[in-house]
């Protein structure tokens, strides 16, 4: 089995909690002069970054992905030892002096909306790592980075390794021309409703342009599950049912994840990488942070079994 790249950003997350909900202490007329301060009642630094959180989902469906990303050289050493532990390949994870890991600050409300600060600190230098060897790897997932990591990495993959592109709070930072660039090339586009309508304003493409575009189009609608669609046949995929839902916080970075291990495999449906997206997603959900969820083969099957009422073959 070939494993999985994936381009992403490695970062400390500082999650919290606001009991209350932000629209109702947001004045849209005076948002020109917006001066505001949450009280939060809950502080926890985890482990996270999109790269890192995929990877780390990745590691627990049995993959062995490869992460490109950089860190800073004084405060990585925790979280190294978290990915070695869970089999994270971090050979092209590169150290940078005097700088510090990105780290991205998370306040949640009670309705699961958010608002996060991010400081990129060592991401800035992603674009300063080389492509492996495309041959090693079944996919490569390209996920929000530095905008010229994005792009080298997109331009780099092209006729070399297939991608899943999933740009996400980097739309609004792409020129049109980048964003368009980086979709052609892609054989996944994968994004939340949100992010798809962004991408629709940037580019003048509509939905049947962008399923012209890539051989597969994903777009998760949050508690609604998630759509699946190609030239030929859309697929609506459910959710998993949560026991409890503690933090929104890496749901998405969880599907991904999920779906990246299904498709590599080459030989399961795009309904089943969704739903095995949608299961992951769930774990995810169920614990506070974004590397906090855990769960072993035979726990994951028999809960997609339970929910999608078939064998998970993803293992086998």
């Amino acid at each position: 089995m070939k494993n999985i790249l994936v381009l992403g950003s490695v970062a400390y997350d500082y999650i919290m909690d606001y009991p209350q909900t932000f629209a109702e202490h947001i004045l849209p007329d005076k948002l020109h002069e917006l001066a505001i301060s949450f009280t939060l009642n809950r502080l926890s630094k985890t482990f996270g970054g999109n790269g890192g959180n995929t990877a780390y989902t990745l590691s627990l469906l049995g993959q062995t992905p490869t992460l490109l990303s950089s860190v800073g050289s004084d405060d990585f050493s925790s979280y190294e030892a978290h990915m070695q532990k869970y089999g994270v390949d971090l050979q092209f994870v590169q150290k940078i002096p005097d700088e510090h890991t990105s780290t991205a600050f998370i306040m949640t409300d009670k309705n699961n909306c958010q608002i996060t600060g991010f400081y990129e600190g060592a991401g800035a230098y992603n674009k300063n790592i080389s492509l492996p060897n495309p041959k090693q790897y079944a996919i490569f997932t390209i996920l929000p980075s530095t905008i010229s990591a994005m792009m080298k990495f997109v331009r780099e993959a092209r006729d070399k390794i297939p991608y899943i592109y999933s740009p996400a709070q980097e739309i609004t930072q792409l020129s049109k021309e980048e964003l368009i660039e980086g979709i052609i090339g892609a054989e996944v586009l994968l994004v939340n409703d949100y992010e798809i309508e962004l991408i629709i304003k940037a580019t003048g493409m509509g939905k049947e342009a962008l399923r012209n575009a890539v051989k597969v189009l994903v777009t998760t609608l949050g508690k609604k599950g998630s759509i699946i669609e190609t030239k030929d046949e859309i697929i609506e995929v459910g959710i998993v049912p949560a026991e409890t839902v503690k933090d929104p916080t890496g749901a998405g970075d969880a599907y991904i994840a999920g779906f990246a291990a299904g498709y590599s495999s080459n030989q399961l449906s795009l309904e089943v990488c969704g739903q095995i997206g949608a299961t992951a997603a769930t774990y995810a959900i169920e614990q506070y942070g974004t590397q906090t969820h855990n769960f072993t083969k035979d726990e994951f099957s028999k809960r997609f079994e339970a929910t999608f009422h078939k064998p998970l073959a993803l293992f086998s």
